[in-house]
């Protein structure tokens, strides 16, 4: 226990800290500029600086270590007239335009001024002058008044880890700038922006119309673009969102944000927004009534379930939507209607491999928690850039490796390629084989412990290539030199995106990894596109699942819920996405209802998307905009977004958190009223007057979020398994394709078409965000140089690119981020995406979507 002093106050500390820590823990506040809570310290205002007794000057406190004994004076005489000094350094060059600033208000270098400065400059020299940059889409740069400080240095160093700017030139003609100069060659995440302390570095979409004073109310909740859940404050002004940002220190992402975070909630504001319900009239979709739109849907669903039976209907939920939306609507399905034909688009990669996963080591082997990444030492990442698909996450994989430990990357590293001890790039094609290699390697320096015999089994039964059929693939050398480092690390994760499950023999890649995951020991985190994919199978959004991830098949699950709600739970398995839309084609499913997705633009073969929706008698969409999938629609139903209504997300940690109505005013209404309210209208005894009427049936009829309160969730500690009841002992029984066989090799004079998945895009609905639009507002072909060079294409180039079921004139840009042989395009915007050049059919194990037909053409436009 060390005793230091502080102005005459005691303070006992457990362990050293600096002179500044030690005197805020005692309430006493020193001033700082370039001092940032969570950055390295800097010592270079010198505003903080303090005396210490036997030493002969004066000291600065942020670097200053705290020992036993020391006495502190933060207060003199001759302090305050250092600082003094300092801050009439720092304005000898700093424009005086504090009423024209946008950072007035909030101003730390004002605010100083106003306690310590002085009241009058004494030099008559001109001040330097520097241009305004605006090269940047969506951030203003104005060097007059930088201090530096080097807090955005530090923080796009240390904490972001996108090395974008530095300070450039010597003595007065210093400023921070991108190394290239110019435009910003970075992620545009705006954490600068948070520590900057003065007006040097701000926002474009907030110039000239951003005051601190302009708020009137700040509500803290959760991001809804990805599945990590960053905690974020949305200042209010009237109904509008002013401004998102961060605080240090809370919730998971400490203060960070992403550029989707921070930019890009103003889609929520978009004109093209859904304001009226629309129904289906001689071809057009025309505006009708809340209560001619009920009527509507309960008397269609009425005739539909009667004539051909309730497995005639069907319904999608939404990764979008909270707990309490997706409870709602897998409620009505079941219990209204009276099938289990529901899913969703998690479908597609996530609710496969979580499952897959879970049967070989049980249920919640991927409820690990996020900041635990950055205290490894060491990671395997596969299937996907966590940093643009999870860019948080990502950046705790970026912590490992500035921690001293290692990186293992299988695939291109996009965002960690400043971090990767070792990176194995080939082509997709080949991950199984490179995968498989890795194991055998793995399997001769690791001991089989025991645990998991029908695992141990299946690793014993698996074909591994001979060096001369890997040679095609990758180079022996370095997969053993992956090994290596594999075999060192001694608190591993290994991260899983979503390609994984994408691919041929998909079960076979998967198994790998949980192969390899289990002889390194490692955690396993699964990587989510969307803020509540775990969520809504939580909920029981799937053909197979009750809510709080109960079997359907077992017959005491149905029973203890039928007990609970006083419900018939219908039997049998539910039909699946595709099953559906196949159903759907074939005329066996009659009526679809879709919440807050867009399923001609999220799936491959538009086509056959469309044909299926369009056989249906009866396809009720309901979602914020006007879609391709609503066009279709017979009935559309306005929703709120995110920001307009109450309830919780479950990150892919499954970690409960917090979603507030910032916005109390909406176009649409919630998801769970409209359910509620078509299920009143059709019958339904049950009454929900609010969303915490619905969290409470939740957690009374859920094994797993048995007696879970808001105000729990709310504290920020609501970790798997909450209060409530994991389901054990339905591991151990898995399938894998192709266990003793290598894969078929691809054409390499072939194209290929890979999905791009953007870090300033999340799926369609970014696209409505005029902010993430300004940076990344087209669709580009993202092409390697080197086969851009076989093709004699530059960048900017148009090209015609042609599969077997499309074909499609774009620009390309050329990327180091995509493997040769390849091409890679967003899924983002509407006129050209990536799934209308693609098939796809249904792996037999996991039961996700494979990408079939993605060779291309690629020529350039004379």
């Amino acid at each position: 226990m060390l005793k230091v002093t502080i102005n005459g106050i005691e303070i006992e500390l457990e362990k050293p800290v600096t002179v500044l820590e030690a005197a805020k823990q005692a309430g006493i506040k020193i001033p700082t500029l370039c001092h940032f809570d969570g950055l390295p310290p800097f010592g270079g205002c010198r505003l903080c600086l303090v005396e210490v007794e036997k030493l002969p000057k004066l000291q600065t406190a942020c670097t200053l270590m705290t020992t036993d004994g020391m006495v502190v004076r933060t207060e003199t005489a001759q302090i305050k007239a250092a600082r003094r000094a300092m801050l009439e350094f720092l304005l000898i060059n700093h424009p005086l335009d504090c009423p024209y600033c946008d950072k007035a208000g909030e101003c730390e270098l004002q605010d100083l001024v106003a306690i310590y400065g002085p009241e009058a400059g004494r030099f008559a020299e001109g001040k330097r002058t520097h241009p305004e940059s605006f090269d940047d889409p969506i951030i203003v740069r104005n060097m007059e008044r930088c201090v530096l400080c080097t807090r955005c240095v530090r923080m796009c160093d240390e904490l972001q880890g996108a090395f974008a700017i530095t300070v450039t030139g010597r003595g007065s003609h210093s400023f921070v700038e991108p190394f290239t100069g110019g435009k910003y060659n970075c992620e545009y995440c705006g954490n600068c922006l948070t520590v900057c302390p003065v007006g040097a570095i701000m926002s474009r979409l907030h110039r000239h119309s951003y005051r601190p004073w302009y708020v009137e109310r700040e509500v803290q909740t959760t991001c809804g673009f990805c599945g990590v859940g960053c905690t974020m404050i949305l200042q209010m002004r009237e109904e509008h969102i002013i401004r998102s940002i961060p605080r240090m220190g809370l919730g998971l992402n400490k203060g960070l944000l992403c550029v989707r975070g921070r930019f890009g909630y103003d889609f929520v504001e978009s004109t093209e927004r859904l304001s009226t319900p629309l129904i289906n009239k001689n071809g057009q979709l025309q505006p009708v009534s809340w209560p001619e739109a009920y009527e509507y849907i309960a008397n269609r669903l009425k005739e539909i379930k009667e004539k051909h039976g309730a497995d005639a209907i069907g319904a999608i939920a939404s990764g979008r939507c909270t707990n309490e939306d997706n409870y709602m609507l897998q409620r009505f399905m079941r219990f209204v209607i009276g099938t289990n034909n529901i899913d969703s688009l998690a479908r597609l990669s996530y609710a496969p491999t979580v499952s897959y996963l879970e049967s070989i080591f049980g249920q919640g082997i991927t409820a690990n928690l996020i900041p635990g990444i950055a205290n490894s030492d060491g990671a395997l990442v596969v299937g996907g850039d966590p940093t643009t698909i999870n860019p948080i996450l990502g950046l705790q994989i970026r912590a490992i490796r500035k921690n001293a430990g290692k990186v293992v990357v299988i695939g291109p590293p996009g965002g960690l390629k400043r971090f990767v001890t070792n990176a194995l790039i080939t082509d997709p094609y080949s991950e199984e084989m490179v995968l498989a290699a890795v194991l055998g390697r793995l399997s001769e320096e690791k001991e089989l412990r025991g645990e998991l015999p029908r695992l141990e089994e299946k690793i014993r039964a698996v074909k591994i290539p001979s060096q001369d059929e890997l040679s095609d693939a990758i180079e022996v050398d370095e997969i053993n030199a992956a090994v290596d480092t594999l075999k060192g690390m001694e608190n591993p994760v290994v991260i899983i995106g979503p390609e994984i499950a994408m691919q041929k023999r998909s079960s076979k890649r998967l198994f790998l990894i949980a192969a390899i995951a289990y002889l390194i020991n490692a955690r396993l985190f699964v990587l989510s596109e969307r803020p509540n994919l775990q969520g809504l199978m939580d909920m029981g959004c799937e053909p197979h699942m009750l809510p709080g991830g109960r079997p359907l098949e077992f017959e005491m699950f149905r029973h203890k819920m039928e007990e609970s709600l006083g419900k018939k739970v219908p039997e049998s398995k539910g039909m699946n996405l595709f099953e559906m839309l196949d159903a759907a084609q074939d005329g066996q499913l009659k009526a679809l209802y879709v919440m807050g997705e867009n399923l001609i633009q999220s799936l491959p073969n538009r086509e056959k998307v469309e044909s299926a929706l369009k056989s249906l008698e009866l396809l009720i969409v309901q979602d914020i905009y006007l879609t391709e999938t609503s066009r279709l629609a017979d009935v559309v139903l306005p929703a709120s977004s995110w920001s307009e209504k109450d309830g919780t997300f479950t990150n892919l940690e499954r970690r409960l958190q917090s979603v507030r109505a910032a916005r109390t005013v909406s176009p649409g209404r919630a998801d769970w009223q409209i359910i509620a309210d078509i299920s009143s209208q059709m019958g339904d005894s049950g009454k929900f007057s609010s969303v915490e009427s619905v969290w409470e049936e939740i957690i009374h009829i859920s094994p797993l979020h048995a007696g879970l309160s808001y105000e729990d969730i709310a504290k920020g500690n609501a970790l798997w398994p909450y209060h409530g009841e994991p389901l054990r002992g339905v591991e151990g029984e898995f399938d894998v394709e192709g266990i003793d066989s290598l894969p078929e090799k691809r054409d390499k004079e072939a194209f290929y078409i890979q999905l791009q998945r953007p870090l300033y895009h999340s799926g369609s609905t970014s696209r409505h965000s005029r902010a993430l639009l300004s940076i990344m507002g087209e669709p580009l072909v993202m092409i390697n140089p080197s086969s851009a060079e076989r093709l004699s294409l530059k960048d900017g180039d148009k090209v015609v690119v042609s599969s077997d079921i499309h074909r499609a004139e774009a620009k390309i840009k050329l990327s180091e981020d995509v493997r040769a042989g390849e091409v890679a395009l967003c899924n983002t915007f509407s006129g050209l995406n990536f799934m209308q050049f693609v098939d796809y059919e249904v792996s037999p194990v996991l039961g996700c979507i494979v990408i079939t037909k993605n060779n291309v053409n690629i020529e350039k436009v004379t």
